[in-house]
């Protein structure tokens, strides 16, 4: 099996320049085939459609988390409504200021144990597949290889699922 075949074709993706708060409103909205689902994390591109990044629930709890408040046990404590404030003040900043512009990729024609291999190495959830030009044509992810693997371990002989 190749990623072209479990990948979701044309995804969703946001521009560099884009604010969280738009961000987070297409994260939120995503579609799969007819359903709106939201998505955990979108490919970033920039001007000329080149993948520059990538935005991720994570990327956006960080950067409405000040970093020195890691430094602190904040678990005795309660501000009322201070992550409410965080949230809209860091609604304006921009997705090229906190996404992750290390990605892991893969080509459309990457067999599955390639994707596989990525997924477990790198620690992703999420893969941009790219075609022979470098363009984004599609994303995979984890739920979609699990099943994957888990209908091939399923299936007995003559293709019916146990």
């Amino acid at each position: 099996m190749k990623a072209k075949e479990l990948m979701i074709p044309s995804p969703e993706y946001l521009h560099s320049d884009d604010t969280l708060r738009t961000a987070v409103n297409l994260l939120r909205t995503a579609r799969r085939d007819e359903d709106k689902l939201g998505t955990k994390g979108l490919p970033v591109l920039d001007e000329n459609s080149k993948l520059v990044g990538m935005l991720s629930m994570a990327d956006i709890l960080r950067a409405v988390f000040p970093f020195y408040m890691g430094m602190m046990d904040l678990g005795e404590f309660s501000w009322d409504g201070m992550v409410e404030t965080l949230a809209k003040k860091a609604g304006d900043k921009l997705v090229k200021d906190i996404m992750s512009s290390v990605v892991i990729t893969v080509e459309e024609n990457s067999p599955l144990m390639e994707v596989i291999d990525h997924m477990i190495k790198h620690k992703v959830k999420r893969l941009p597949v790219l075609d022979k030009e470098g363009k984004v044509v599609g994303m995979l992810y984890e739920r979609d290889v699990f099943f994957a693997v888990t209908k091939a371990m399923l299936e007995k002989e003559g293709g019916a699922i146990e």
